[in-house]
């Protein structure tokens, strides 16, 4: 579906609502969250939510794509991650299950109300309604050794070393969406041949699971 169609589907009341917001966040970011703005699509909603510290997911960066249905704000959007991620209530395709946006809906929560509630999934994942079976069973059972598979999968695609963090870490920088990083954030570490080798041996095992 072509941006234009998309945008179509919507009131201009709708549109405006949703632009207005945008630009609040782009003005008054919550802390750890940045939104990008699509200029030819308003109802391409992406965001990109830093790992909160003292989670497995600390250091990352992680693209996240709101996708708004025909009938919003009456009914919820989808939520994804488009960085991959292991975690309870994030399907293999991203898709992310949190009742803000099944039965706890209500047409005026915001844009911002959604992605703080992504947020607040990645330092309290739970685990009763897992979309990922084999991360809820291992958050209940070995949390350990799920903290160790979320690390890992934060290192390598949330990081300076992975794929899917790199648009999402440049994107951030743009002064288009509130001002570059701090340089530790802007700019990937030196990566040692050494964290290479690393990185290879990790996705290699990655690959096996």
């Amino acid at each position: 579906m072509s941006s234009i169609s998309n945008v179509e589907n919507f009131s201009p009341q709708i549109i405006r609502r949703v632009a207005k917001e945008m630009q609040e966040l782009v003005s008054h970011p919550p802390e750890g969250i940045r939104v990008i703005i699509n200029d030819e699509d308003v109802t391409d909603i992406q965001a990109v939510i830093e790992g909160p510290a003292g989670t497995p997911y600390a250091d990352g960066h992680f693209r996240v794509k709101l996708a708004l249905g025909k009938d919003f704000p009456q009914g919820p959007p989808k939520a994804f991650f488009l960085t991959k991620i292991f975690h309870p209530n994030v399907a293999k395709n991203g898709e992310i299950c949190v009742n803000t946006l099944k039965k706890d809906w209500k047409s005026d929560l915001g844009i911002k109300h959604i992605l703080l509630t992504v947020k607040c999934l990645l330092i309290v994942p739970n685990a009763e309604s897992a979309l990922n079976e084999e991360a809820g069973k291992m958050l209940l059972e070995k949390y350990d050794d799920y903290s160790e598979r979320a690390k890992m999968m934060t290192e390598i695609h949330a990081q300076g070393g992975g794929k899917g963090s790199k648009v999402g870490i440049e994107s951030c920088a743009s002064s288009a969406i509130g001002g570059p990083l701090p340089k530790k954030h802007a700019s990937d570490k030196k990566i040692t041949a050494e964290k290479k080798k690393m990185l290879r041996d990790k996705k290699r095992t990655l690959k096996r699971l």
